[in-house]
């Protein structure tokens, strides 16, 4: 019976065409056997995450001073990726957003980092010298909640389309091939 009742949960939580972390979420995860929860977390840890379609923007300071809007972008595909420089996971993807970045900046595709930290500026811009990012990096204070939507942990990224509608959500990691894979498939 048990098996049974974390099948169906599984099913509303990767229920297609619905965000796949929502307010429920929490509540059907406390359902599940502790080997099934653990397989429905590492499973959305892979997962791109559709949200509704709306357009989105928002405006913050980069670490270079300048000013970044996210409606400059318009015309192409703009991952905004939340993390923090004592975030292991984040630290582990920052290569990989890097190729991405260069490989698309000239084409159809950006980074934008989003430091969500307190953290002073100059040992902010040490870490990403130290990192070889060349990505904008901007700044923001630690929020649950953004003008893209809820940041329930880090590394939190979000895929706003050409257009400016927000596609997509990823809790935790990506890869290059994640990305390159997800976008593909929007242009289908």
């Amino acid at each position: 019976m048990q098996v049974r009742e974390n099948y169906r949960v599984l099913c509303v939580v990767f229920e297609p065409g619905r965000p796949v972390i929502d307010t429920n979420m929490e509540s059907n995860m406390s359902l599940m056997s502790p080997s099934l929860r653990a397989l429905g977390i590492f499973a959305l840890s892979l997962l791109s995450i559709t949200a509704t379609a709306e357009t989105v923007d928002f405006e913050l300071q980069g670490l270079d001073g300048k000013s970044y809007r996210l409606s400059d972008y318009r015309g192409k595909w703009v991952l905004v990726n939340y993390w923090a420089t004592w975030c292991p996971p984040c630290r582990e993807e920052l290569p990989e957003l890097e190729v991405f970045h260069n490989n698309h900046k000239d084409k159809d595709a950006v980074v934008l980092g989003v430091a969500m930290e307190r953290i002073e500026k100059p040992r902010l811009k040490a870490f990403v010298d130290e990192q070889f990012l060349s990505y904008p990096i901007l700044m923001a204070e630690p929020a649950a909640r953004t003008e893209l939507g809820r940041v329930p942990g880090l590394p939190t990224s979000f895929l706003v389309s050409p257009e400016g509608e927000l596609v997509a959500r990823q809790v935790g990691p990506l890869t290059m091939e994640d990305i390159e894979s997800f976008i593909d498939t929007m242009r289908e």
